[in-house]
């Protein structure tokens, strides 16, 4: 696939709304420029931008007004002011429009919508200009505004905070999610339009009853936890659910269990792919000593160094691996192996563990043998 030229200055406007930080945020990233359009700029520098941009992506408007008047006087006035600005100009600009599913709705909000579209299908007549419509269902992710821009933003935000989720209304959901939108809105900016309208893809259905108990099962998760991350809308909605926690709630302490051999913690568990601990032992000391019946697990050292041992159970032959966080490895351990690790060092062996399955106390899957078979023949 060829790669696509990137776009010259893009004049975007609602720049610091939750779109538009996304948005600018990826043109920057991209290496783009962009020409960020809030309510503080001015109109000399809107009427410079709109001369000098090559593409404009429209995202301004109140979306919620004490007086409903303010959608005409204020969102479709500002894009009729836009599209004369570009008009002006004497060359084709293209122009992406965010309008909303609301366009055919009936209601004051979707009927401005459908106005702004209209004239920006005009502005396409009479300047040439490519014109790309998205009604866009509820966008939802990072950078999004509680009891405003969606109602994900809402339940995260409480969540996070341990507030109760409250479905005043049970209906479903038409979503899609802020990083689609984007990629979505830079794709199609670049693409002959074969109508004025677009779509975002992929579009995500869900009840508003099913969102509030998906979102609230995050927040009661534990320190160690995180939910089945498979399903695409489940991945994204925790993602957004993470960018609401309180600075406070960012760092969590672990459960380290200590002796004098050293530390042990688990670092994440999961409902379904096992789960991630951390293991530290000092100099000369050695862990393990042990098989699984059906567990197994994989061995990674991130500092210092050391020695693994397997021995099948029930046969004689040991074989050593011999790690170095210096030269990265992971070793498998399969079910049916004893095994163990010492620390050859002089410093501490740091390694990670991840195990197929979460640790059950009543039912460990841990049977305790030694490595070494005259060490099981002195203890017989």
């Amino acid at each position: 696939m060829e790669r696509e030229e990137p776009l010259g200055p893009v004049l975007v406007t609602g720049a610091d709304g939750f779109i538009g930080r996304n948005l600018t945020a990826e043109l920057r990233a991209r290496g783009q420029t962009a020409f960020c359009c809030t309510r503080k700029t001015s109109s000399q520098r809107l009427r410079k931008w709109a001369t000098r941009c090559q593409a404009v992506i429209h995202l301004a408007g109140c979306c919620r007004p004490k007086d409903p008047q303010e959608y005409w006087t204020n969102n479709l006035a500002f894009t009729e002011t836009l599209t004369g600005l570009l008009l002006e100009r004497g060359k084709p600009c293209p122009v992406l429009f965010a309008s909303s599913v609301q366009a055919q709705s009936g209601s004051a909000y979707g009927g401005c919508k459908l106005a702004e579209e209209q004239a920006l299908c005009r502005y396409a007549w009479k300047s040439g200009s490519p014109v790309h419509i998205f009604r866009l269902p509820g966008v939802f992710g990072k950078w999004s505004r509680p009891d405003y821009n969606s109602v994900v933003a809402t339940f995260c935000h409480r969540a996070a905070r341990g507030e109760a989720l409250q479905v005043l209304e049970d209906r479903m959901l038409t979503l899609c999610y802020i990083d689609d939108v984007v990629n979505r809105f830079l794709e199609v900016l670049q693409t002959p339009p074969q109508s004025p309208f677009a779509e975002v893809k992929p579009v995500y259905q869900i009840s508003v009853a099913k969102l509030a108990e998906t979102i609230a099962s995050f927040g009661q998760l534990c320190e160690k936890q995180i939910p089945d991350l498979r399903d695409e809308l489940i991945r994204k909605l925790y993602s957004t659910y993470q960018s609401f926690l309180p600075m406070q709630r960012l760092c969590r302490d672990l459960t380290a269990h200590t002796d004098a051999r050293g530390m042990f913690a688990e670092f994440v568990r999961t409902p379904g792919c096992g789960q991630i601990s951390v293991n530290r032992c000092g100099p000369g000391v050695r862990k393990g000593g042990h098989w699984h019946r059906t567990k197994h697990e994989r061995f990674l050292v991130t500092a210092g160094s050391g020695v693994i041992r397997l021995r099948r159970v029930g046969e004689q032959e040991i074989h050593r691996w011999y790690v170095h966080a210096r030269y990265p490895q992971v070793l498998s351990i399969p079910p049916g192996y004893v095994h163990d690790i010492r620390n050859t060092g002089m410093g501490d062996l740091v390694f990670v563990i991840w195990a197929d399955e979460n640790y059950d106390e009543n039912t460990p899957d841990t049977i305790r043998e030694a490595v070494d078979m005259e060490e099981i023949q002195e203890r017989s």
